[in-house]
């Protein structure tokens, strides 16, 4: 019999009651036990939701990121927290985010408010973790306490488990060494925690373990390589069996490594690495399982049953129960249920399967493998109808869109001239003193914002009502601005429910989910648009916004859009053509509103490209193919305009040292990207590489409440300065401000205005 599990599954809940049980909680607003009571009721509720399987994730759930967890599991906690003698779970939110809540904060002399972990991407998704510390003196201590009473709690409920965690050598791989130690000289160190959370694990009743090592999936340096042959060799005496999990792609070079590693499993990701699922299943030992990924974790199409049976059952009957079925990775990067869509468009709501329904489809998968697919033949016809429209309906295809992208060309991505010919034309018309300040876009998305978004979706509030209330907070941001005496303002974007929806909402192939909500990092959680189709501009999408923005002000004001890469990789996205198709088709639609807004008087046009390096493949001969289109869909997007437009973009959170080379072939005129949780570590790149064009590197943490000081902001430029001549440093926070609080946008802008007042002083 064929065995069904799970990597792991949404944590944030249907309606995303997580998301808002911490905020409510961070304010001060909910009870410690309250929290950990919904963190439960949760968890309960998911399991439930998953009885079909054989086995279930424990462990999966996290209240911030799972790293972290990992990182508290081991006994990994930076220096700085720990002399904090309260609550662990405070201790937690200390490191994710500088602070816990409103009421917790009884210690307020040594924990009120610390330096939050560095943070930054998951392999190459959209979801965000905390990056774990190390240095030559880092000891581990292991702390059971989380998984064991997850544990306890699915056990009670009858729960077939399968405990989940990270390997030692991704642990390791995924943090950051704080000195100038070699990470890999920890491993004996680790290994013995790992060792006796295994045994821990086999104390409590537990069969097997699933271990997550996706770091086989990249091109790993010989020591790397060695080292995970000496550790597993350390698990070789266990009760407790391992699953080695791999995903986000192949395994290439590193297959009979994971196939010769002295564990009970593999699974490989079948959606990225299909023609390696027969080699290792010839490669593994004679009583190792092999499970495969036969179900995308990490898009919302439904799965071809018919088609992954074809190859699936040659595979049964070859392994018999050796063979293990799931996702190809964890669930946790999409949507929970498509149950939930009534709204949504039915033809395409046919096409689509969420987390349930993606359990269902192993459901059915396992079925017809274990024979009984007499039982599921109505829904193998149904599938095979669905697949089908889908491929032949012509809302997903149109000619015209197909002829603009034949007419693509290299001219359509230059600019007139090079940058130190545009600079002065730019300087001339701006007028901007030294260390120019500004900020990336987005200001605080008060309960005044989403009461007004919430009554106009409802009908409730009719369209010029909604302007009339979109163009109060519109002004509101403009004074702000004014009063702080920022130099390049921005409008706050009240008006966009989310940087990529509110594009998406406005442009032809794209629809719409009410609860397709993913979680991106902590309480954060993001609803990608659903590109279905081929994309067009029907008319302009934030000309009138930002006109009215200029209107209130002498001071420039940037026209904010956001960039097509980040438009592709922040999507569900089609999966019947290649991606770079979808990017170009993207790139020319946002080409039309840069030259509009140009067009409109906007002179300064920010193009925010956040996730340029997240869909970066994870092995670097890769790379190549993936920068060549992306960049020049961002030249194409942006480069339409004259010298005299100053053409900005904005990354964040993601490691950029290496591509720093493709950013500057981007040629924006200025890059504002985040530096302030690494300390400026970007800068680094500057070492070996000379940055020809403007740069503002992030100097406020907007993912932390905690407020910098001038003097901070102060530092952290005059390292800048040390790369970067200062006549091309502007300064500015290191994202967006939409989740923060006026009340501490206000003193912590302030602070950065006051600090390049300083600066210029100090440069003359």
């Amino acid at each position: 019999m064929v065995t069904t599990h799970n990597l792991g599954f949404p944590r944030i809940g249907a309606k995303r009651e997580l998301k808002f049980g911490l905020e409510r909680y961070w304010k001060g607003e909910s009870s410690r036990d309250e929290l950990k009571a919904l963190g439960a009721q949760l968890r309960a509720r998911h399991w439930d939701q998953q009885k079909g399987l054989d086995l279930a994730p424990v462990g999966d759930f996290a209240f911030y990121d799972q790293v972290l967890d990992m990182s508290f599991t081991l006994g990994n906690l930076p220096a700085r927290v720990q002399g904090f003698h309260g609550d662990k779970l405070d201790n937690y939110f200390r490191v994710a985010r500088g602070r816990s809540a409103a009421g917790a904060e009884e210690h307020a002399a040594c924990c009120g408010g610390v330096a939050a972990g560095e943070m930054t991407k998951w392999f190459d998704t959209n979801y965000h973790y905390i990056v774990p510390e190390f240095t030559a003196d880092t000891q581990f201590n292991l702390d059971f306490s989380r998984l064991s009473g997850q544990l306890r709690e699915a056990q009670a409920l009858g729960v077939k488990v399968k405990p989940v965690i990270i390997g030692p050598l991704t642990y390791l791989w995924l943090g950051k060494a704080k000195d100038d130690s070699d990470k890999l000289a920890l491993l004996p160190r680790l290994m013995a925690v790992y060792r006796a959370l295994l045994s821990h694990l086999n104390a409590v009743g537990v069969e097997w373990v699933q271990i997550d090592e996706p770091i086989l999936v990249t091109e790993l340096e010989p020591a790397w390589r060695e080292a995970f042959a000496s550790a597993y060799e350390g698990f070789e005496v266990r009760s407790v069996k391992l699953l080695l999990a791999t995903y986000f792609g192949q395994l290439k070079e590193n297959l009979d490594l994971a196939c010769s590693l002295p564990v009970d499993g593999l699974h490989i990701d079948a959606i990225n690495a299909r023609d390696e699922v027969a080699r290792a299943a010839q490669k593994l030992p004679a009583q190792s399982v092999l499970s495969v990924g036969a179900i995308n974790g990490r898009n919302i199409w439904k799965t071809d049953l018919n088609a992954a049976l074809e190859w699936l059952a040659p595979l049964a009957q070859q392994l018999g129960e050796r063979l293990w079925i799931a996702p190809s990775c964890s669930l946790l990067h999409v949507p929970v249920d498509l149950a939930s869509e009534a709204k949504l468009d039915a033809e395409i709501r046919s096409w689509l399967a969420f987390a349930l329904q993606k359990l269902d489809e192993l459901q059915v998968l396992a079925a017809a493998l274990n024979g009984r697919r007499d039982q599921v033949a109505d829904a193998l016809a149904a599938n095979a109808a669905a697949i089908a429209a889908r491929r032949n309906s012509p809302r997903v295809n149109n000619p015209a869109v197909k002829a603009a992208i034949a007419r693509i060309d290299a001219a359509l991505g230059k600019r007139q001239h090079a940058y130190a010919e545009r600079a002065p034309k730019q300087s001339a018309i701006l007028n901007l003193p030294a260390y120019p300040t500004t900020t990336i876009g987005s200001f605080p998305q008060t309960a005044d914002i989403r009461h007004a978004r919430s009554e106009h979706k409802a009908g409730r509030l009719d369209d010029a009502g909604y302007q009339v209330a979109m163009r109060r907070e519109i002004e509101r941001s403009v004074r702000e601005q004014e009063a702080l005496g920022l130099d390049v303002l921005v409008h706050g974007e009240a008006e966009r429910n989310d940087m990529v929806e509110y594009f998406g909402e406005q442009l032809n192939g794209y629809a719409f989910s009410q609860f397709g909500w993913v979680q991106s990092y902590g309480s954060r959680c993001v609803k990608p648009p659903i590109l279905f189709g081929d994309i067009s501009r029907p008319q302009a999408m934030t000309v009138a916004w930002i006109t009215y923005a200029q209107s209130l002000t002498n001071k420039p004001m940037k026209g904010m859009l956001t960039g097509p890469v980040t438009i592709l990789n922040w999507s569900f996205v089609r999966d019947d053509q290649p991606r770079s198709v979808s990017c170009y088709q993207l790139a020319l639609a946002i080409r039309e509103e840069v030259l509009d807004l140009e067009k409109a008087g906007v002179r300064v046009i920010q193009i925010d490209e956040a996730a340029l390096r997240e869909g970066l493949p994870l092995r670097r001969a890769q790379w190549g193919e993936y920068l060549r289109w992306a960049v020049e869909s961002f030249r194409i997007a942006a480069n339409g305009v004259q010298d005299e437009t100053q053409i900005h973009t904005h990354m964040c959170y993601s490691e950029f040292n290496d591509i720093i080379a493709s950013i500057a072939d981007m040629d924006a005129d200025v890059i504002t990207i985040e530096t302030s949780r690494s300390d400026m570590e970007l800068l680094d790149a500057f070492d070996n590489f000379r940055y020809p064009n403007e740069i503002g590197p992030g100097v406020y943490d907007i993912h932390s409440p905690n407020i910098p000081t001038q003097e901070h902001i102060v530092a952290l430029m005059q390292k800048a300065a040390e790369r970067v001549p200062a006549g091309r440093l502007w300064v500015n926070p290191d994202c967006g401000l939409k989740t923060r609080q006026w009340a501490e946008v206000i003193p912590a802008l302030t602070n950065m205005v006051a600090a390049a007042k300083v600066l210029r002083s100090q440069a003359q």
